[in-house]
């Protein structure tokens, strides 16, 4: 049985060490969302809340495990095991 996969597409905006936090934008099928990941604390807010529940998840795990390789201006991709 094949699981349905949508990929992400992320864009860095924003990366800075000292205040421990990073932003940048991320869509996938027609939703976009604007997030701010406040790496240190491990809080990671989505906006607009519209499909939020759909992305929040899997873009932290992919933030989590991507961290160190995410530089501003970079475009990444990430699948989701789900249809959006």
């Amino acid at each position: 049985m094949n699981l349905p996969e949508t990929t992400a597409y992320v864009r860095i905006t924003h990366h800075s060490w000292q205040q421990g936090k990073m932003e940048g934008e991320v869509h996938a099928a027609e939703y976009k969302w604007k997030f701010q990941w406040c790496f240190r604390k491990g809080q990671l807010s989505v906006r607009p809340s519209l499909g939020r529940a759909l992305i929040q998840e899997p873009l932290g795990r992919f933030l989590e495990r991507c961290d160190y390789q995410l530089e501003p201006g970079g475009d990444y991709a990430f699948t989701i095991r789900a249809e959006l």
